[in-house]
């Protein structure tokens, strides 16, 4: 097993920018897959990035590409979601994700374990 925490979510302004972190611990974190999903009020969990177990393979939802990086550091445990020019659609519940399929997925149910989320909030 796994568990994760996240961390660094906040208010920031449309066109700024946060870092996510996503601190892992139990089970050696290198042998997971991880994504990054959020979930704003009233909406479904989507996905949001993905990493595989190296770093390097990453995929990005439509709507983020261009702005948002995933990155880990295996000796840290953690996985990150930088993001850049913000919008207010951004708004949501952020949450990380461990998956123990052989390769990176980008689907929800494939995740087998999850954080409590940080919130992100973009005022336009």
């Amino acid at each position: 097993q796994v568990q994760l925490v996240e961390s660094g979510g906040g208010l920031v302004q449309a066109g700024g920018s946060l870092r996510l972190s996503c601190a892992a611990s139990g089970r050696a974190f290198s042998t997971y897959n991880m994504g990054w999903f959020r979930q704003a009020p009233g909406k479904v969990r989507e996905f949001v990035a993905a990493i595989s177990r190296s770093g390097g393979t990453t995929y990005y939802a439509d709507s983020v590409k261009g702005r948002f990086t995933i990155s880990r550091d295996n000796a840290k445990n953690t996985v990150y979601l930088q993001m850049n020019s913000l919008k207010p659609e951004d708004t949501a519940l952020y949450y990380c994700a461990a998956d123990e399929s052989l390769v990176v997925v980008t689907t929800l149910g494939s995740y087998d374990y999850w954080g409590q989320g940080t919130q992100v909030t973009v005022s336009s």
